[in-house]
């Protein structure tokens, strides 16, 4: 049986046989936010399907392939949809697309989820950037044995999302008028959206946000060394005393709203980069 880091040279190579500019920035989009790939430039699309070892995605909002070009003058490689624990993968088959961006090059993570808003302030659509993160999906891309050469053993979590990232994201957002919070995710397994009783006890513990993905990515970006940014779009309100039965289309349709919203941010926080 191949070893993670054969798994990911292979992919790596074969992406680089397809597009062979070296990306600054890796960026993973969520459900309904898929609109932003749309401005990438000089754009190369690849299924993962056709990509050695890659996931395909089973989620019906989600593109299911790598868009690679130019975003506001970065070289970036974009997944246009991302694997989830739910759909039956592991957690290290949810987070080998990570793996893979850092060993093409990326030095940032961009990554952009739809969540529930469980803070009373919280507006749909408004944009959240994340600052910190609860892990109750009960599982960890990190178990196992740990292969020194992608990333220590036991690494440091006291500030998975960059300060310097996040300031400019704050910044940015109040020039362009785009509504926006700082915000605790918390991350769960799924399916199912939670009960009145889950929600009331995530916000005890101080989530103002609760989705089904993005930590197990944050968390080997962390261990590969890499500076991480998040975004949430409000796709539902979460509250437990007020709580109606969910929508897809309404939560796709609201995603898109917020999804414009990050269409704006996220090229003027990339061009800011230098």
């Amino acid at each position: 049986m191949q070893g993670l880091a054969v798994k990911i040279q292979e992919a790596a190579e074969f992406i680089q046989s397809r597009w062979a500019t070296k990306p600054r920035v890796g960026l993973i989009l969520g459900t309904g936010l898929g609109g932003l790939a749309a401005q990438i430039g000089q754009s190369v699309k690849i299924p993962y399907g056709e990509i050695p070892h890659m996931p395909e995605s089973t989620v019906e909002s989600h593109a299911g392939q790598l868009v690679c070009g130019i975003l506001a003058g970065q070289p970036i490689i974009a997944m246009e949809g991302r694997f989830h624990y739910y759909e039956g993968y592991t957690m290290q088959q949810v987070t080998f697309p990570v793996r893979v961006m850092k060993a093409l090059g990326i030095e940032i993570l961009v990554v952009t989820n739809a969540a529930g808003g469980m803070n009373h302030q919280y507006q749909l659509a408004d944009v959240c950037i994340i600052e910190d993160h609860i892990n109750l999906m009960g599982d960890n891309p990190l178990r196992g044995k740990n292969d020194d050469t992608l990333g220590p053993r036991f690494p440091d979590m006291c500030q998975p999302y960059d300060a310097g990232l996040m300031e400019l994201a704050r910044t940015t957002a109040l020039e362009l008028g785009i509504p926006h919070h700082q915000a605790v995710f918390s991350a769960v397994t799924g399916p199912n959206l939670e009960t009145r009783a889950e929600y009331r006890f995530l916000r005890g513990m101080g989530a103002d946000l609760v989705g089904m993905s993005t930590v197990p990515e944050v968390l080997v970006a962390v261990h590969a060394g890499l500076k991480v940014l998040g975004f949430s779009i409000v796709t539902d309100i979460c509250l437990p005393d007020a709580l109606e039965p969910v929508e897809l289309p309404k939560i796709l349709a609201v995603a898109a709203k917020g999804g414009e919203r990050l269409s704006r941010l996220i090229p003027k926080i990339l061009e800011r980069l230098g």
